[in-house]
């Protein structure tokens, strides 16, 4: 089974134009991270498709943002 952490939510903007991306500043900064062959970092994020969808059309107000973590 795949674990995930949470490391913020989605909503969808107040003018409906946007999805807005909270993030938890602890929980980014100790997610894991993975390097390019340039040397650049990334922290790599899931949300789930169909509940993004559902903010999209406002039948739901806020999904999670996650990272699933190695083991």
């Amino acid at each position: 089974m795949t674990e995930s952490k949470l490391i913020g939510y989605i909503r969808k903007s107040n003018s409906g134009c946007a999805l807005k991306f909270s993030i938890d500043a602890e929980a980014f900064s100790e997610a894991e991270k993975f390097s390019t062959k340039d040397g650049r970092e990334f922290v790599q994020l899931v949300a789930n498709i169909p509940r993004v969808e559902d903010i999209i059309s406002g039948d739901r107000e806020v999904t999670s943002l996650c990272q699933l973590l190695n083991d």
